[in-house]
C-alpha cells in the first residue's frame, strides 16, 4: 500500500477550509448555531479519521471520495440564486473571506477527488492468494 501525502494534505486543507466556512455561516447568521451540526461535526471526524489513520487504505481512498465529492458540492449551493455575492452577503463585511473558503473548498476537494480516485485506481482489486507447497 502506497500512501499519498499529497492527498493527505489536500483533505486536511479542505476540512480545514470547510470548518472556517461553517464557522463564518454561524456568526453571520446564515446557519443557526446548536446540536444540530453535531452531525457535520461527526462527518468530519470520519474524514479526518480516514485522512489520518487510514491513509494508502482502500477504506480510506473511499471515505476520502465522499466527503470530498460531498464537500465539493457547496460553491455549488452557494452559487445558486443570488450567487456568491448576492442577498444576505452583499451588505456585510467579510463578503472576500467567505467567496474565498468557497471557491478553495472548491478547488481543493475536487482536487481530492482526484488523487482519491487515482489512489483508488493504482490498488489490486484482488488479493493474492498464497501458493501451497
Amino acid at each position: 500500500m502506497k500512501h499519498n501525502p499529497l492527498l493527505t494534505i489536500t483533505s486536511l486543507l479542505s476540512i480545514l477550509l470547510l470548518t472556517f466556512h461553517l464557522t463564518d455561516d454561524i456568526v453571520r447568521g446564515f446557519e443557526p448555531g446548536g446540536p444540530r451540526h453535531y452531525t457535520g461535526m461527526l462527518i468530519v471526524v470520519v474524514w479526518l479519521y480516514a485522512t489520518l489513520v487510514l491513509a494508502g487504505r482502500r477504506s480510506g481512498y473511499i471515505i476520502i471520495l465522499i466527503a470530498s465529492l460531498l464537500a465539493s458540492a457547496i460553491p455549488y449551493l452557494h452559487m445558486r440564486g443570488a450567487g456568491l455575492v448576492g442577498g444576505r452577503i452583499a451588505n456585510s463585511s467579510g463578503k472576500f473571506f467567505w467567496v474565498w473558503t468557497l471557491l478553495a473548498i472548491g478547488i481543493t476537494t475536487i482536487f481530492s477527488v482526484i488523487l482519491a480516485a487515482r489512489g483508488l485506481w493504482s490498488l489490486p482489486w484482488r488479493k493474492s492468494k498464497v501458493k501451497e507447497i
